[in-house]
């Protein structure tokens, strides 16, 4: 997973869970990273939806449960948008 819209994912969850974003990998989680709580995942999405100027529906916010999820979600949101 090397693409620009994980890259941005890896930055903002980095800022948000205070981790370095080289150890931040597509499959981190809330089971692998104790700072990702309920709150901050709120805070996640948000940043999500600011950076990438999307709307997510609490459905997918729901589905979001790894970067790699957050990613995949955004490239296919900004997919449907340029159709």
């Amino acid at each position: 997973m090397t693409s620009t819209y994980f890259e941005r994912v890896r930055v903002i969850a980095s800022d948000l869970f205070g981790i370095p974003p080289q150890a931040l990998s597509g499959e981190s989680s809330p089971e692998n990273i104790e700072s990702w709580d309920s709150v901050q995942h709120l805070n996640f999405i948000l940043a999500i939806e600011e950076t990438f100027h999307l709307q997510l529906s609490p459905e997918e916010t729901e589905r979001i449960r790894t970067i790699g999820d957050a990613e995949k979600l955004i490239a296919q949101k900004v997919a449907d948008t340029n159709t």
